[in-house]
Order: structure tokens, then C-alpha cells, then sequence
């Protein structure tokens, strides 16, 4: 694979240093921990191996990538080994692509809250999904769903909002059958939209009473209940966005669809233009425009584009890519077996064996003849530098 032109850890490493210095009051520890592992992503401070081809004599040297989940060069492997486990979900229905976005007000609350209400998000929607499916008046069965956070819009902005993909049908709620949506229809969006509102408010009040919302600047006079219930009731009234697209054309294009979501970045590095010492160019898409003019540039300055980077790591320990209902992981063998049955097709597994045997391909292949290369040596790892701890009253 030829390496983009320009990289996220090209601008870290050549401004990092002195924006941390600026900013070292505002950090979080998960945003210095983002910048340092992609800024050694793929360097001899994360070791590596030395690597010989036999068919060409061809030696090189592969280092080691980071694996942070923020990190631009680490996701393609990442999305690659999570496909191939998720081949054996994909059933022979349509699937459907749905998206649950937060209104303006409560993302800029987001920033602060994050671990809460992106929590709520993940869990509202897959209620809503829920609730509305088992409704006889719309599908009357119980569904599964696979829904993914993404917290940024094209341009770097916080956009908190999640993809749903959802197979176009359910299990009857007594379990003996399957019931198929309506040919290109899956739920009524309008439906959707006003359950997912009163809920999540709902829910959001609730968090705020129990004092699990932080509220600084000047968005501090949200503290109090009273101004609180004040704020949100606009919110009550006006259109909150979820929308459904056009069922995807067959399992392959889930997959696809699916390799360019789920372990997707802030920004990618080929969408980087250009830097110099004070800005960095990129493109972006823009949603409000039509057609070819979507497509645009944004020029940034540095360390502006540093600050929206970083607006986008999420919470220790929170997983962006949860499973719902029947495809949640306790019992998914067991529903997706019982649903296969009721479909009349034959089980995954067989398949996902047969294609893996076929497809095994070596880890490193060499760059001039594309034959396979083996490790002959390994470079250790440069042990980090780290800072004494700061004693009181000592400079």
C-alpha cells in the first residue's frame, strides 16, 4: 500500500510538541495518550521486524503499528479482522442503514458529558429501534441491530450520532417464525424520530437530577433543575434527525458499507492535503450543498486542526460498535442458528471455513515480486522517556 502523501502523525509530530505545551492545562490524559501513540505509530520507538524476501533478496523493515483506535493508519487491519468475524452474521434478507443524530443544544453538552450522553445515544436508539419493531401496527417482532458512534461531522466539528444496520425483518415475539418487512420500507422514520426524542430527553432529565451532567462556561447555569427543564423544552418541539436509507443491494455491499463505517477515524489520512507551519489543508463534504459542489476544501490553522482532531477521542474503556437484540453477543449463535432454520438457509459457518481456507495469504508480502516475506529478525522497542514526578514547592 503506498503511503498517503501527508499524515494525521506528520502534523502531530511536527506541532504536537509545542501545542501540548500551550494547551497542557486543557488536556485530558486519553487525548495525550491518543497523540503520543500516533505520533510512534509505525516508528522504531514501537520496535518492528527486519524482514527478508527469499524470491527477490528484498530485506525491510516493518514496524510496529500502535493499534489506538484513533489512530488513521490502524483501523483498515482492525476492519478488516472484524468483517471477517461478522460474515458469519449476515442473513439472506434485505438490511437497512438508519441514523440517530443529537440536536445542536445537547451535542455542545455532549463535549463535557461525554461517557453519559453518548451512553444514552447508543442506548435510546436501540430502544426505539426496539420498541417501534415490536408494535403489531408497524413490524410485531423482535429485531437485531449493530449500531456504531461516530462523534464528528466532515469537517471536524462534534456531531455526535450513530448508524444503525439492521437486517429487514424479526423474530416473531413467540419465537416460531420470521416476519419480512415491506419491501423497501422498514420502520416509519417519523415514528422513530418522536420516540427517540421524548426518551432521550427523558433520560437526559433523569441524568441531570442525579447529578451525573457537568456543565461549565457558559453553559454553567444548567446546574439548576429549574433552568435545566427551561432549556430543554425547546427541544421538545422541534425535529430531531433520524432517517433511513434505501435497503442495501445484498450482503456484499453490507460488508462494504460496513469496512468503511465501523473503523472509521475523525479524518482519514488521504483526506489531508497539505501543511506548513502554520496551516493544514483538507477536504471535506458538504452535506448543505448539491452535487459536485459537496466536495470543498478547509483550510485549517494548526492548531485548530489539532483541537477538533482531539475533540473526538472518546471515554477509556467505551466500545463505539455495540450489538443489539438478537445480534447482541449473549445468545447470538443460538438466535441466528433458530433463524437460519426458519429462512431455510444453509448455516454460515460452513461457508466463512471453506472461504478462509482459500483466502489464507502471508502477513508480510514483499513490495517488488509480491512473494511472501519471512522475519528474520526483531527490533526490540525503545523504552519511553518519561518525566520525574513533580514534587511540591520544587520548580
Amino acid at each position: 500500500m503506498v503511503r498517503p502523501a501527508l499524515e494525521v502523525a506528520d502534523i502531530f509530530r511536527a506541532h504536537g510538541p509545542a501545542w501540548r505545551q500551550a494547551q497542557q492545562s486543557h488536556l485530558s490524559l486519553g487525548q495525550l495518550k491518543v497523540m503520543s501513540a500516533i505520533e510512534q505509530c509505525r516508528t522504531a520507538t514501537l520496535g518492528g521486524h527486519l524482514l527478508h524476501c527469499p524470491a527477490c533478496e528484498h530485506d525491510e523493515i516493518a514496524y510496529n503499528s500502535c493499534r489506538n483506535r484513533h489512530c488513521p493508519k490502524c483501523q483498515a487491519s482492525a476492519a478488516k479482522r472484524w468483517l471477517e468475524a461478522r460474515q458469519a452474521d449476515l442473513l439472506p434478507v434485505d438490511y437497512y442503514h438508519l441514523v440517530f443524530t443529537l440536536p445542536a443544544p445537547i451535542s455542545a453538552i455532549a463535549y463535557t458529558n461525554k461517557a453519559v450522553i453518548y451512553r444514552l445515544l447508543f442506548e435510546i436508539a436501540a430502544e426505539t429501534l426496539s420498541t417501534i419493531a415490536a408494535d403489531p401496527k408497524h413490524l410485531g417482532g423482535r429485531i437485531g441491530a449493530t449500531l456504531v458512534l461516530h462523534t464528528w461531522g466532515s469537517a471536524l466539528t462534534h456531531h455526535p450520532h450513530v448508524h444503525g444496520i439492521a437486517p429487514g425483518g424479526g423474530l416473531s415475539l413467540d419465537g416460531d417464525r420470521w416476519i419480512n418487512c415491506k419491501p423497501g420500507f422498514f420502520l416509519s422514520v417519523r415514528v422513530l424520530s418522536r420516540l427517540f426524542r421524548r426518551r432521550f430527553l427523558e433520560e437526559l432529565s433523569k441524568a441531570q437530577a442525579a447529578g451525573q451532567l457537568q456543565f461549565f462556561g457558559e453553559y454553567a447555569h444548567l446546574a439548576d433543575p429549574v433552568v435545566f427543564a427551561d432549556w430543554l423544552a425547546p427541544l421538545k418541539k422541534c425535529e430531531w434527525v433520524v432517517y433511513a436509507k434505501r435497503p442495501f443491494a445484498g450482503p456484499k455491499a453490507v460488508l462494504a458499507y460496513l469496512s468503511r463505517y465501523t473503523h472509521r477515524v475523525a479524518i482519514a489520512n488521504s483526506r489531508l492535503i497539505s501543511m506548513d507551519e502554520r496551516e493544514v489543508t483538507f477536504r471535506w463534504k458538504d452535506y448543505r450543498a448539491k452535487g459536485k459542489t459537496r466536495h470543498k476544501t478547509m483550510t485549517l490553522a494548526t492548531d485548530e486542526f489539532i483541537r477538533r482532531f482531539l475533540l473526538h477521542v472518546l471515554p477509556s474503556g467505551f466500545h463505539r460498535i455495540r450489538h443489539y437484540g438478537w445480534l447482541a453477543n449473549t445468545g447470538r449463535h443460538d438466535k441466528l442458528a433458530q433463524i437460519r432454520e426458519l429462512l431455510h438457509v444453509v448455516p454460515a459457518e460452513t461457508k466463512v471455513i471453506e472461504s478462509s481456507a482459500e483466502s489464507v495469504q502471508a502477513v508480510f508480502v514483499c513490495p517488488d515480486c509480491g512473494a511472501p516475506m519471512i522475519i528474520i529478525d526483531i527490533l526490540a522497542r525503545k523504552p519511553l522517556i518519561r518525566a520525574p514526578p513533580l514534587q511540591r514547592g520544587v520548580p
